[in-house]
């Protein structure tokens, strides 16, 4: 599935190519020097007649202090080059890694109001259950079809309710439909605040974070960034005392104007990241942050009731292609009542389509 796309500028690093060495910098500027004093010592010479590489005496024309002087101004030079990049303080490796910039990334954007009424439908279709957050999607996407934003934009959601109703499976098939790459943070995992945004060069293991290394894998402005589970989010304290939780790394990301010129700790350059969309995840209310409800649209989802884990089963099995037999016996499984409401969730029925669809594809016992 592709969607039209916009060009944006990521980060207002430049790209000035391969620097000369600063060898390469004193040779021409002492090879200039020659050539100047050539010309003023003889009056018959001039720029278009004198060779270069034959100049009369070109040892003498050149002392210890002008050698001096010409190493002094090709550092200089060298210097004034790197700091224009924006990139003086990165290694090469680091460099290395920033090339995807060049030039700018695409965002995914929607241009028509039916353009995004298609998406949502598509996703209702798949998961009546996750209306409210489908429809706060919906409103978003229409919205930047009208103001022709060069991007697709959402606000933040918050999504609350009870583990195994789906609530991740959601937001992957959203990136699905939106035709964006997605990228997943566990709060409850690793510590949350090193995971999406990277940490600083000098700790021991100091990188960039998944939010910086997906838009660069990808080639993506706009991805979409799943935070599961992520009222559970603990902090961490460095051996100085400073306090680094996962609350603190999304705030400026949540914000526009903020994530505007959101600077990565671990490049320490600045990146446009307010094209980046954001679906948490929670089991409960308790737990969250107010400064975080504050930047998002919190939803309480309802539980899923067995009708609705059916037709879940049903389509999906569509989707992964199950042959009608094995299809079959995963609908006999409901409709006996083999399974009691108390054991469903939208995890066990992946589970069942898992092994069915393995079961579909096992080779016939000769």
């Amino acid at each position: 599935m592709t969607r039209s796309t916009t060009l944006i500028p990521v980060s207002p690093i430049r790209f000035i190519g391969e620097l000369p060495s600063v060898h390469v910098i004193e040779n021409r500027l002492q090879m200039f020097l020659r050539t100047l004093r050539a010309l003023k010592q003889d009056n018959n010479l001039t720029a278009v007649k004198l060779n270069p590489h034959k100049i009369p005496n070109w040892r003498e024309l050149i002392e210890k202090p002008d050698r001096l002087k010409i190493e002094r101004r090709a550092l200089r030079y060298l210097e004034l080059l790197g700091n224009k990049s924006g990139m003086a303080h990165l290694n090469s490796d680091a460099k290395v890694k920033l090339a995807p910039l060049r030039g700018g990334l695409p965002v995914s954007r929607i241009e028509t109001e039916h353009e995004a009424d298609e998406i949502a439908a598509a996703l209702h279709a798949e998961m009546p259950w996750m209306a409210r957050a489908t429809e706060e999607v919906w409103h978003g996407l229409r919205a930047s079809a009208l103001e022709g934003l060069p991007g697709l934009w959402f606000h933040p959601l918050v999504l609350v309710g009870s583990p195994g109703i789906g609530k991740s499976h959601w937001a992957r098939r959203l990136a699905h439909h939106l035709a964006v790459p997605a990228t997943t943070i566990e709060a409850t995992g690793e510590p949350g605040s090193f995971s999406l945004v990277g940490t600083q060069k000098g700790w021991g293991n100091a990188s960039p974070g998944k939010l910086v290394h997906t838009v660069l894998s990808e080639q993506h402005a706009g991805p979409l960034v799943i935070v599961d589970e992520v009222e559970k989010t603990g902090e961490v304290t460095s051996t100085k005392g400073s306090r680094h939780t996962l609350t603190d790394a999304l705030l400026p990301l949540l914000e526009r104007m903020t994530a505007q010129a959101w600077e990565c700790p671990y490049f320490q350059i600045r990146f446009d990241m307010s094209w980046v969309n954001w679906v948490m995840t929670a089991n409960s209310r308790h737990g969250l942050p107010s400064p975080l409800q504050s930047r998002c649209v919190v939803l309480d989802l309802p539980g899923l009731t067995p009708d609705q884990l059916r037709a879940f089963a049903e389509i999906e099995g569509k989707r992964r292609a199950l042959p009608d037999p094995a299809l079959g016996a995963l609908m006999d499984v409901f409709d006996c009542g083999a399974i009691s409401s108390s054991e469903l969730s939208l995890r066990t029925v992946s589970r069942m389509l898992d092994r069915a669809q393995t079961l579909a594809n096992r080779p016939p016992l000769n």
